[in-house]
Order: structure tokens, then sequence, then C-alpha cells
């Protein structure tokens, strides 16, 4: 049985290997932040700073980093940053297999859940306006720290500002009622849909 257990200093050996020692978010340009002293600090402030997905044979496949904003002074640096001091950030996320597709939305719901259950006034994350020709490889694999606008739309996100291409997204928490099923079902289609592989170039 799949299952989603906390982002903590105890999952995060079984994260993919690429977040072990990533301290990206947790710093600015040109300084340093020590990962150990960051997630002892944050786990007793907060908890669990994101989740870590997981298959029936305890494989990972796919996690995300979150928590409120002011835990990512990089954050400020970016395009259409900063975010709001009332969000809880989704800083990145990653999938290790494209033949899963639902492990992203899985992601983003237990986000939207975990900042909710714990009383933040919204979600926010950073989202890229993709023109319809991009590769689905471009969109969910290549970035790990920017999601489709379309993507975030369809969980309900609206655009707080813009710079060129790049906007930061919000999802207003208060009142939120669980997801509807009409809704879950078109964000697994976008999801589904952009996984598909491409169409194999005919034969001359």
């Amino acid at each position: 049985m799949t299952r989603i257990a906390g982002l903590t200093g105890a999952t995060l050996p079984t994260a993919p290997t690429v977040c072990h020692e990533c301290v990206w978010w947790q710093s600015r340009t040109g300084r340093r932040v020590d990962k150990r002293k960051w997630i002892a600090g944050t786990e007793e402030e907060w908890g669990a700073w994101g989740t870590v997905y997981y298959d029936d044979d305890r494989r990972v496949l796919g996690s995300m980093q979150y928590g409120p904003s002011d835990l990512f002074p990089r954050a400020a640096e970016l395009p259409a940053g900063p975010p709001s001091d009332d969000a809880v950030l989704v800083t990145c996320a990653y999938l290790t297999d494209p033949a899963k597709p639902w492990v992203m939305q899985s992601l983003f719901l237990t986000a939207i859940g975990d900042a909710r259950d714990k009383g933040a006034k919204a979600l926010e994350a950073f989202a890229y306006r993709y023109t319809e020709a991009e590769s689905s490889f471009e969109r969910f694999h290549v970035h790990k720290t920017i999601f489709p606008r379309d993507f975030l739309a369809d969980f309900g996100f609206v655009t707080v500002r813009q710079q060129g291409n790049v906007e930061l997204a919000r999802l207003e928490l208060g009142g939120l009622v669980p997801v509807v099923e009409g809704r879950r079902e078109r964000v697994l289609k976008v999801v589904r849909e952009a996984f598909l592989p491409a169409p194999a170039p005919q034969q001359n």
C-alpha cells in the first residue's frame, strides 16, 4: 500500500539523494546554511517540513518540501517574490517515476491538508506559464522548484504577482472545503495527460 510520510531529519535519508544536502532554498546568494541546524530548528517550531511518497515496496516515488515562507530566504530573491508572510510555501517537488503521474497530485493535496491543519492562511508556490507546445519533461521534470501555472490553477491557486513568465501563485485556505471529486478528477487528468509519452515520429 502506498503511503506518505512527513519529511524530517529521520526520513530525509530515504528521500531522493539530491535532497540530502541541498540548502538552496534555506540560504541566500553567497551564504551557506548548516542543514542539520536548520532541520532541528524547523522541526521544533513547525514539525515535518514536507512529505515523502513511498510505494508498496517502500521505494520512494517522490518528495516535496514546504513550510512557513520565512524558512526559505531564497524565495525573496526570485522573480515575482517574495512569498507572503502568512503562507506556507511549496519550494520543490521531486518525482522518481514518470509512470506514476498521480504522485505530484497526491503531494500537493497532502501539502494543502497539512498547511490547513496547522492553521496556515494560504499555500503558495512559484509558477511558470508554459506554452502548450512545451514537453511534459520540461514541465514536470526539468524544473523541480517551479510548477506549471495551469496545473496549480486546477487546485484553485490564483496569481499574486507576475514577472515575465514567472508567477507567485496562492491558494487561500480559510474556509477551504475538501477537494471535491470533480476537481480531483480534473487535476488527475491534467497530470496524466502531461506525462503521456510524445507520439513516435512516423517513418517515411
